[in-house]
């Protein structure tokens, strides 16, 4: 007869921990991203940490390389987005570690967009992130390796 795996009460208890603590994808509606963003959108998800203000990265549904995500609820960063239609030369950014942010306040968080740069990204942050400014610190050296920088005014 053959033998049975033995499984210690740690090792199920492990086991149903780790199962609890996955989220499932995030589900995202596909964007169109900008012409000429492919080759930077590739590399800044190469370069995106694994976590985000201590969010952990997340698979989006449907998959895509302009699309990432992290955390419950979820942080979502989108590449090679369009000019905010709030942009005015004018407007007040907000340069957290070297990257200018505009802010646009939505229900339940703030889209940030990095503006001055050569391919806008967007960042989707929930209201449960505050400050903001924490998970934009740790996109930045993601973005300022990958997406050149751009002159606005």
């Amino acid at each position: 007869m053959p033998s049975r795996p033995y499984l210690t009460p740690a090792v199920i208890l492990l086991a149903t921990v780790l199962a609890g603590c996955g989220f499932g994808a995030v589900d995202v509606t596909p964007h169109e991203p900008e012409p000429g963003s492919a080759d930077v959108c590739a590399a800044l998800q190469d370069a995106l940490p694994d976590t985000v203000d201590d969010a952990i990265e997340r698979d989006v549904d449907p998959s895509s390389e302009y699309v990432a995500a992290w955390g419950q609820p979820a942080i979502v960063l989108r590449c090679g987005v369009a000019m905010p239609a709030s942009y005015r030369p004018d407007a007040q950014l907000f340069d957290v570690d070297g990257v200018g942010w505009l802010a646009d306040e939505g229900e339940g968080g703030t889209f940030f967009t990095a503006v001055d740069r050569e391919v806008l990204i967007e960042v989707a942050v929930p209201d449960d992130y505050a400050p903001e400014a924490n998970v934009l610190t740790d996109l930045a050296t993601a973005i300022l390796d990958t997406d050149p920088e751009r002159g606005l005014r």
